[in-house]
């Protein structure tokens, strides 16, 4: 059950663990309403740390459908000076998402919610490169348990499974993986449809615990953006991205970039995304699912991402601390399940098969 405890402990993870605010520090606590409990527990722990909480409530999960669905063009690839200002200004933030409803962007073009994206991507990206700490994280709401096909008390023994796990535990078990990859050169993943290379050389892995994700529980990397060669097809689960779930989706790469892409549903939206810029076509990230606590894919990335036994690629924007030279607006995860029949190579050497490390 979602105790005060239990509430306590996670905005203590946010806030000391994830983040580690100090005093004087100004930290933007972005939420939803559904979300209230945990806001205020890490308002609650911000000032403990002698710190300024700025708590800022909106409807949306990243942007507000009603007026990006009637702005003109030339606003909706800006952002508004208040805004600009807030996260120039703020020392650190904490993003806890809690839709009442996760299509709210549903209906908004897909070109318009790449510019917003492009547009807020250049305020995020001091934290993106670790310049500044921030974290983000899922209340559970009736709308993530319906898509995730659970009792809304189901999901909240899911969610709290997945955040209080014991962090230090995992995390070594993930360094012992992240030492294996950093070791290799090239990464090869086999499954239902899919044929994958691309290349490591020169790049270190981050492994999540307690990091910019809660639940955490990933080893990830920026794969050669150039490198990138085969077939990747995302047939077990579906891609959600800003309020779409697009199945079926099949991605062909050539020298890094993808070449052909097609999708069994929304297929539109997945051009469109991948049409967003010059960098919606390479890979931005490569991970590894190391949590114990998911098992089950529910429709949400945070956790998805995060299943054991599974592989995500992201096309779009890389992560510069991490070797990563990609640019784009758009950062679209895709997780691939190795659990039946998938394999990874590393430098021709089977290091992982159905989903179990050898």
């Amino acid at each position: 059950m979602v105790t005060e405890e239990r509430v306590d402990e996670w905005a203590r993870l946010l806030i000391e663990e994830c983040v580690g605010v100090q005093p004087g520090w100004q930290v933007l606590l972005i939420g939803q309403p559904l979300a209230r409990p945990l806001v205020e527990a890490c308002a609650r722990r911000v000032a403990r740390r002698e710190a300024y909480a700025l708590v800022r409530y909106r409807f949306e999960q990243s942007a507000n459908a009603a007026w990006l669905k009637e702005a003109p063009a030339e606003l909706t690839g800006t952002t508004a000076p208040i805004t600009a200002h807030e996260y120039e200004a703020a020392s650190a933030y904490v993003a806890i998402v809690a839709p009442d409803n996760t299509r709210d962007l549903s209906d908004v073009p897909g070109e318009r919610i790449a510019s917003y994206l492009s547009a807020m991507r250049a305020l995020t990206e001091p934290y993106l490169a670790d310049e500044k700490p921030w974290v983000g994280t899922y209340w559970p709401t009736e709308a993530l348990a319906q898509d995730a096909g659970m009792t809304l008390r189901q999901l909240e023994a899911f969610v709290l499974g997945a955040v209080l796990v014991d962090w230090q535990a995992l995390a070594k078990d993930m360094e012992r993986i992240a030492a294996r990859f950093d070791a290799a050169d090239e990464v090869r993943i086999v499954g239902a449809g899919t044929d994958i290379r691309f290349s490591l050389a020169g790049r270190t892995g981050l492994v999540d615990a307690l990091g910019a994700n809660l639940p955490g529980g990933e080893v990830f990397y920026s794969p050669v953006e150039d490198s990138a060669e085969g077939v990747i097809e995302f047939g077990e689960f579906p891609a959600c991205y800003q309020g779409h779930q697009v199945g079926g989706v099949r991605l062909r790469f050539e020298s890094g970039q993808v070449v052909d892409a097609s999708a069994a549903s929304d297929e539109a939206f997945l051009l469109a995304q991948l049409d967003a810029d010059g960098g919606a076509r390479r890979l931005g990230e490569f991970g590894i699912g190391c949590n114990p606590g998911i098992q089950r894919h529910i429709r949400n990335t945070l956790f998805d991402e995060k299943i054991a036994g599974t592989v995500h690629l992201a096309v779009g924007h890389g992560f510069p601390n991490l070797g990563g030279t990609n640019v784009s607006a758009v950062h679209w995860d895709m997780v691939k399940d190795l659990r039946r029949g998938g394999r990874i190579e590393l430098d021709g050497q089977v290091v992982q098969e159905d989903g179990r490390w050898l």
